[in-house]
C-alpha cells in the first residue's frame, strides 16, 4: 500500500521536498514584462459595458444591511421585467450547519466569498498566510454579519509542512467532515521565486499546494455526502501549456507563461480529480470557476516585487477603469459552490463580453485544458512532487 500521512481523525494515510531562490531581471526584460502585462489586461477586459440589472434583490443580513463587499450588487430591473434573469446572492441557499474552508480568505475574491457564505449561515474557516490580516478581515465580516461563524487558521500553500499541519489540525477539530473546500488563494506573474519545498512559486502555490491540501482533506470530504471542491482558475489558462520537461522553469522562466501554466494545471487537476471520483463512485463534485477581470490586489503584487512603480500604477489604473468588483468576481465561485444541478468538472465564469465581467454561467475552456493525457500525467507528477497520494487506487 502507498505511504500517506492523512489527518489523524480520519482513516487514511501523505507528503514532502526542499528549495532555492533568484533575483531581479534587467531593465529591458522588465519593459517587456510591462508590455505583456498591458497586452494581457487589454485582452482580458473591455471598456465600460455594465451587466444587465435584475428584479430580485440581494438578501440582507439580520441587522438589515448587505454584506459590505456586495453592497453594490443590489440591482433591480424596475418595471422592465417581472422575471429574474441572472444568478446572484439571493440564490444562495441556507448554509446553516455547513462547514467550509476558503484559502486566501483575507482579501479580494476570498474575502468576498467568505463574507457571502458566512452571511448564508455557513461555518467558514478562513485559511490565511498572515493571521493579523486575517483578523482584520474576520472583524469586517462580523461587523456586517454579527452572527457570522468565521474562524482563522494559518495556511501557507508555498510550504507543504504548513499544508500538512493545517489539514491535520482542521480535521481533528472538525470530525463531522467538510462540506465545501474552495481553493482560492493564488499569485500571478511574479519574478522567479521558489517555495519552501523548492518548487517554482506559481505552480507550487496555485497548483501543488492546493493539490496537497485537497488530498489531505479528502477523508473529510468523503465523510459528507455531496461535498464540493471548487478551484479558482483564470482565463489566463488559455495562454498556458504544460511544460513537463521544465515544469519549474529551471531552463527558462517567463512569468506570464508560468502563471498560465499554473492556471491550466488548475483545470487539468479538476478534470482528473472528477474522473477519479467517478471511478471510485464517490458523491464529491470537483468544479472550477474564474472571476473574469476582477479588481483585487493580485495584479499589483508582481509589479511591486519587480520594483516597477510605473507598471504598478498602470496596472492599478487599468484595473480601476476596466475591471469589475471583487464581489462580482466572486459570484462564479459561489455559483459553482452552491448551485443545484451542476455536474462534476463544470467550469463557471462571467457571462459578459469575453467572460471578463458579469453574472455566472457555465463556460468552456481551451483545448489544452481538455487534454486527458496531460491531466493524468500532471496528477502523477503532482503525487510524486508533493508525496500526497489520493486513496483512490
Amino acid at each position: 500500500m502507498r505511504r500517506l500521512l492523512y489527518p489523524l481523525s480520519y482513516p487514511a494515510l501523505g507528503c514532502l521536498r526542499g528549495g532555492g531562490c533568484t533575483n531581479r531581471a534587467p531593465i529591458r526584460n522588465r519593459t517587456v514584462d510591462l508590455l505583456l502585462t498591458m497586452e494581457t489586461l487589454c485582452r482580458l477586459s473591455y471598456w465600460g459595458t455594465k451587466p444587465r440589472k435584475r428584479t430580485r434583490e440581494t438578501p440582507e443580513n439580520e441587522n438589515g444591511t448587505l454584506p459590505a463587499a456586495f453592497a453594490g450588487i443590489r440591482n433591480t430591473g424596475g418595471m422592465q421585467s417581472a422575471q429574474k434573469v441572472k444568478w446572484d446572492l439571493s440564490d444562495l441557499p441556507d448554509l446553516t450547519g455547513h462547514t467550509v474552508i476558503v484559502t486566501g480568505a483575507n482579501s479580494g475574491l476570498g474575502f468576498c466569498t467568505t463574507e457571502a457564505l458566512a452571511a448564508s449561515g455557513a461555518k467558514v474557516t478562513m485559511a490565511v498566510r498572515d493571521l493579523m490580516k486575517g483578523q482584520v478581515a474576520a472583524a469586517k465580516i462580523r461587523a456586517t454579519t454579527p452572527a457570522a461563524k468565521v474562524d482563522l487558521a494559518t495556511l501557507d500553500l508555498a510550504d507543504l509542512s504548513s499544508v500538512r499541519a493545517f489539514s491535520r489540525s482542521w480535521s481533528t477539530a472538525n470530525p463531522q467532515g467538510l462540506d465545501l473546500l474552495i481553493n482560492n488563494a493564488g499569485i500571478m506573474a511574479i519574478p522567479k521565486r521558489a517555495t519552501a519545498d523548492g518548487f517554482e512559486m506559481q505552480i507550487g502555490t496555485n497548483h501543488l499546494g492546493h493539490f496537497a491540501l485537497t488530498g489531505l482533506l479528502l477523508p473529510a470530504l468523503v465523510a459528507v455526502p455531496n461535498s464540493r471542491v471548487v478551484t479558482v482558475a483564470s482565463q489566463a489558462h488559455r495562454m498556458g501549456r504544460m511544460n513537463f520537461e521544465d515544469l519549474m522553469g529551471a531552463k527558462r522562466y517567463r512569468q506570464w507563461r508560468a502563471y498560465g501554466q499554473s492556471k491550466l494545471a488548475n483545470l487539468l487537476f479538476t478534470a482528473e480529480f472528477q474522473r477519479r471520483i467517478d471511478q471510485a463512485r464517490l458523491s464529491i463534485l470537483a468544479l472550477a470557476a474564474h472571476p473574469g477581470f476582477a479588481s483585487t490586489n493580485l495584479q499589483s503584487v508582481g509589479p511591486r516585487m519587480r520594483g516597477s512603480t510605473v507598471e504598478a500604477k498602470l496596472t492599478a489604473l487599468s484595473g480601476d477603469i476596466m475591471s469589475q468588483s471583487a464581489a462580482m468576481g466572486a459570484l462564479p465561485t459561489l455559483f459553482a459552490a452552491t448551485a443545484p444541478g451542476l455536474v462534476g468538472d463544470t467550469y463557471v465564469g462571467p457571462d459578459g463580453f469575453l467572460e471578463t465581467r458579469g453574472y455566472p454561467k457555465v463556460v468552456g475552456r481551451s483545448k489544452a485544458a481538455l487534454n486527458e493525457a496531460d491531466a493524468r500525467r500532471l496528477w502523477q507528477v503532482s503525487e510524486q512532487l508533493t508525496g500526497v497520494f489520493y486513496p483512490f487506487d
